[in-house]
């Protein structure tokens, strides 16, 4: 009798081990958003014009019933003046920081009702959709202010969350199996430069443009990158030679991976290939390397892939993508 239990018991052991064993290998997709607007520029008035793009970020990872199994949000607020003359008056070689990068220096916490700064409140509200369906996140109760409405949530969040539930829903939408596990260390990286934006002159408007870079990844406990996602966009505000803004400052800017063939890289490609389709090729490329070696690919001096095997089919400048990788990775935790 003792043998019939000691091997039932080595029995179940080995059952809940293949189920434990199981369960940390199932398989997640990763999911990222990028949502922006322009609706904040305006022309010089009283003051300086102002080219402003608002771009909010969000990354998830999913599990096969449809739950979120975690969740980064930053934003991008990329504010770019110029006068009445049409000329820039805002540094081009400005540092631009994300709101989680900002941190204390944005400065929500001295006047927020829960003294909590944008980045605590944004990891806060990822926190409590850990868990839940997206049916279960739209239906997150709001006040007309458009605040939370729920008290668990109303007690750590009190600026508007509208565009962190859109976000989080464009996320899972988005959802691609890339070879990430449940378990996985989830990363959101987000870089913006305004370094393309030019003054206005006789023969053509001015431009105020952010280029930001978005990259979510996820890494196992080997810090290894599991799965990898990048995507870009180049938020234009356009202004005239007096200072008005002439771009519709209602139209949202879409990202490349949503453009796709209406980016235009294609038909100027030497391997015909769109711009999403090489920053698939090279998030591929990154996949079950660790950091170290994303950041010891081969790089030419012009800024392209030296590796043979990358350079057939990413021709871009690889620089931006292994930075936004290396950001998100950093950030996995």
């Amino acid at each position: 009798m003792k043998k019939v239990l000691t091997l039932l018991l080595c029995l179940t052991l080995v059952i809940t081990m293949i189920t434990g064993c199981s369960k940390a290998k199932e398989k997640a997709s990763t999911g990222l958003s990028v949502i922006s607007s322009i609706g904040k520029s305006t022309s010089v008035g009283e003051k300086d014009g102002l080219g402003q793009i608002d771009s909010t970020v969000v990354a998830v990872l999913v599990s096969k019933d449809g739950k979120i199994l975690d969740c980064k949000i930053d934003a991008a607020q990329t504010k770019i003046n110029f006068s009445a003359e049409g000329k820039l008056t805002t540094d081009l070689a400005s540092v631009m920081k994300s709101k989680q990068e900002l941190g204390t220096e944005y400065g929500l916490g001295a006047v927020s009702g829960v003294s909590k700064e944008w980045n605590q409140q944004a990891d806060a509200f990822a926190a409590y959709v850990v868990g839940k369906t997206i049916a279960e996140v739209k239906g997150i109760a709001l006040t007309e202010e458009g605040v939370p409405g729920d008290a668990d949530l109303a007690s750590s969040v009190t600026i508007h969350v509208g565009d962190f539930i859109a976000g989080v829903e464009k996320a899972v939408a988005n959802a691609q199996d890339l070879g990430a596990k449940k378990g996985d260390k989830l990363g959101l990286g987000v870089s913006t430069d305004i370094a393309k934006s030019t003054d206005a002159t006789a023969e053509a408007e001015g431009l105020a443009q952010a280029y930001s870079f978005y990259s979510a990844v996820t890494t196992n406990a080997d810090g290894k990158i599991t799965s990898s996602f990048i995507d870009a966009s180049q938020g234009s505000v356009n202004f005239s030679l007096e200072g008005v803004v002439t771009s519709d400052i209602a139209v949202a800017p879409q990202t490349k991976q949503e453009l796709k063939e209406g980016y235009g890289m294609k038909g100027s490609s030497a391997i015909s290939k769109e711009w999403y389709e090489q920053a698939n090729a090279f998030a591929k490329y990154a996949t079950g390397k660790t950091l170290s070696e994303v950041k010891g690919i081969a790089v030419t001096e012009e800024g392209l892939a030296g590796d043979a095997d990358l350079i057939s089919s990413v021709t871009v400048h690889v620089g931006p993508f292994i930075a936004i990788t290396e950001k998100a990775v950093t950030n996995a935790k």
